[in-house]
């Protein structure tokens, strides 16, 4: 465990070198924590107590002296500042950050075997990192181990963990394989989970999924744009019904007088036709056939009963 003498005079972060010096020999020991940190900040965008560091080297004591350096692939620590600086931080120096040891090392086996099953869990342990991840996708076989092993550290000693994706409760977050075209290599690469087991999605999938978004929102935009469109076509469809609607009905009111009008007229001429044929002499029998009315009509117009 990690421990802090107040009394001893540490160098600073700025006197330490940012690492081991140690060359990767595999550009997955970069890309994978690298994939794993940009997931992170998808992830907990907000969040500032956070730090995820990649190929950084991290000092600390033990026994109250200072040991040689140690350098995860990747490592994660909570609890610390997010950036300390506009150039960040040149390396993890435990007695600069209130003595909190990362919570999570990664390390990534590679063609040269780097002691990550024997020296370097003695170191973890000794540090005080919680969860140690061995991943080991091509020579796990050559070291006769599993190709990813996550180990917890209780009592000082690592207790290798059998569930995959493993779920840690430190940081909310699970940890396992999984299938994904990153820096377009399609293959099997480290991901962060949920506690439904469901991947998160990398960067490059997060853009294509608010792409998607961005066009499923633009179509449905243009939808109910035509449906607007639509509705207004037929509200001036029925705008236009009504309109002829009231003209049809205009022009039978305007032939209903007309009609009215020339039966009065009509029968004015009728009134005018028996009454002057009736002051001529005419019987009513000869007015009805000369008018071609009935008798009764003409008594009518006569006044007669």
């Amino acid at each position: 465990m990690v421990q802090f003498q107040p009394l001893l005079r540490l160098p600073t972060s700025e006197e330490l070198p940012c690492s081991d010096e140690t060359p990767v020999d595999n550009e997955l020991q970069n890309l994978i924590p690298n994939l794993l940190l940009n997931i992170l900040d998808l992830i907990w965008p907000e969040r500032q107590d956070w730090f995820f560091a990649v190929d950084m080297g991290v000092y600390y004591l033990y026994e109250n002296k200072r040991q040689p350096v140690v350098t995860p692939d990747g490592f994660l620590s909570i609890g610390v500042p997010r950036s300390t600086s506009e150039r960040g931080r040149l390396s993890y120096v435990l007695w600069e950050e209130n003595n909190i040891p990362p919570v999570l090392a990664i390390e990534i086996v590679s063609k040269h075997y780097n002691d990550e099953y024997s020296d370097k869990k003695e170191k973890y342990a000794k540090l005080g990192v919680k969860y140690y991840l061995i991943y080991n996708p091509n020579y796990w076989k050559r070291d006769k181990h599993q190709p990813f092993e996550l180990y917890r550290l209780e009592q000082g000693e690592y207790i290798l963990q059998s569930t995959e994706p493993y779920w840690i409760p430190e940081i909310d977050l699970g940890i396992g394989r999984g299938t994904v075209n990153y820096v377009k290599l399609k293959r099997e690469w480290l991901l962060w989970y949920d506690k439904e087991g469901n991947a998160y999605p990398i960067p490059k999938e997060v853009v294509e999924q608010q792409c998607q978004r961005a066009e499923q929102e633009h179509q449905r935009a243009e939808q109910e744009h035509q449906r607007a469109e639509q509705q207004q076509q037929r509200a001036e469809q029925e705008h236009q019904r009504a309109e002829q609607q009231q003209q049809r009905a205009e022009q039978e009111h305007q032939r209903a007088e007309r009609a009215e009008k020339a039966a009065r007229a009509l029968q004015e001429k009728q009134q005018q036709t028996v009454t002057q044929l009736f002051s001529l002499g005419l019987t009513i029998e000869q007015i009805a056939t000369a008018c071609n009315i009935t008798s009764t009509q003409v008594r009518e117009i006569l006044g007669q009963p």
